[in-house]
């Protein structure tokens, strides 16, 4: 039990240190760009597309590194993830044009995400009656990365410059992937046969529970990162000053990842309990109406709507995983895990499309009803993925991977 505590105290550091990288990142591209001497005009453009390149690389990537993990190993497999992240931002410091950076962030993408090779790792580790809680756990670390790593890009960023803080967040990689090196083990190899990227996601996309839970998390995902694009610019609405809205945005954004830093471990709890599909579309059906309510309120009830926001969304993505990860046999998750969150990923470049797009063609009320609208779609969907008779499929899933 001490090991077993042990190696999710190191998995959730790495997952910790992956998240605050990237979002210490992230949220100042622009400045970066700007600095490496992009014309003002095309910022958003190289913007848009250096967010989105990792996820659409990824969605190839990580199956891929999801099966040399089912084959292989799958404590390389978290190493490999950190080492890889730790060297694309190293690089990233070098980068000399926007090109150039974004290079880098297809290469971050190439190295897969940290994210799957850390669940398919917890889920061979822990239990199957504590699964929940493992990924639980982890996307609770996600969140307290979340939360610190734009505060300190935001305090540190005009102080130590980006080369610095690119040069701080690869140094943290680096750490996390000795740490994992050293203290995590082996999970017990299998000898039988696993199934390659292709059968695993024909097993996925033929299973009712898996297909739909993708559907849902997928446009969940889409729905969350369509709000990011505009949500910034309802604030200053709602409060009438870009000075005013830019502190109230940096608030808001901390309490949603602080509710769900601690709804993560509460939903994992209940997914060992419970089906996963209930917990997700209750979530998502309470993440929609926080959203929608929030085309209306005025800015302090901003807050407890975004604490809903956020203890909500915290179960979103763990569902899909534990959903997924219960289609395929222990021997074949890493794939699942890979195919998974390569197909999440695509609500990061779908999302702000949306977004996008509504805010030209809507009015800022009819954008957050029809986001809202859409999480209630993923919540129906779910729902109809829920189980509905004893699972007997074990033996049909083994028959197929053979």
């Amino acid at each position: 039990m001490r090991s077993l505590g042990r190696t999710f105290a190191v998995l959730c550091l790495g997952q910790f240190a992956a998240t605050a990288g990237l979002t210490i990142v992230v949220p100042l591209l622009p400045f970066y760009l700007r600095g490496l001497g992009t014309p003002e005009a095309e910022i958003p453009w190289w913007t848009a597309v250096s967010l989105a390149a990792p996820a659409v690389v990824q969605l190839g990537s990580a199956p891929l590194w999801g099966w040399v993990g089912d084959r292989f190993g799958r404590k390389a497999m978290v190493v490999r993830a950190h080492v890889g992240l730790g060297l694309a931002i190293a690089l990233m410091a070098l980068a000399d044009s926007a090109t150039g950076f974004l290079v880098c962030r297809v290469l971050q993408g190439a190295c897969g995400g940290v994210v799957s090779a850390t669940a398919a790792y917890a889920s061979t580790a822990a239990p199957t009656d504590r699964r929940g809680r493992a990924l639980g756990a982890l996307f609770g670390a996600t969140a307290a990365g979340s939360l610190l790593g734009p505060l300190v890009g935001g305090l540190l960023g005009d102080r130590v410059g980006f080369g610095a803080l690119f040069a701080l967040v690869a140094g943290m990689l680096l750490v996390s992937s000795v740490l994992a090196a050293l203290l995590l083990t082996e999970p017990p190899k299998r000898t039988e046969q696993r199934g390659s990227p292709r059968t695993v996601a024909a097993l996925l996309l033929r299973g009712r529970p898996s297909r739909l839970m993708l559907a849902a998390g997928l446009a969940a995902q889409t729905a969350i990162f369509a709000l990011l694009v505009v949500f910034a610019p309802h604030v200053e609405r709602t409060t009438g000053s870009a000075t005013a809205a830019a502190g109230w945005v940096g608030v808001l954004q901390a309490v949603t990842w602080l509710a769900s830093c601690g709804g993560s471990p509460w939903w994992g709890r209940r997914n060992d309990r419970r089906p996963a599909q209930l917990g997700f579309a209750a979530a998502a059906a309470g993440c929609g109406l926080a959203v929608a309510l929030q085309s209306v309120a005025g800015v302090e009830l901003l807050v407890p709507l975004r604490v809903v926001q956020g203890f909500c969304f915290a179960a979103l993505v763990q569902s899909v995983l534990h959903v997924t990860a219960r289609q395929v046999p222990d021997r074949a998750s890493g794939t699942a895990f890979g195919l998974s969150t390569g197909v999440l990923d695509m609500g990061q470049v779908l999302g702000p499309l949306l977004g996008a797009g509504l805010a030209v063609l809507l009015p800022p009320v009819p954008v957050f009803l029809a986001i809202g609208l859409l999480l209630l779609v993923a919540a129906l969907l779910a729902v109809a993925a829920r189980p509905r008779t004893v699972d007997r499929s074990e033996g049909i899933r083994e028959k197929v991977l053979r």
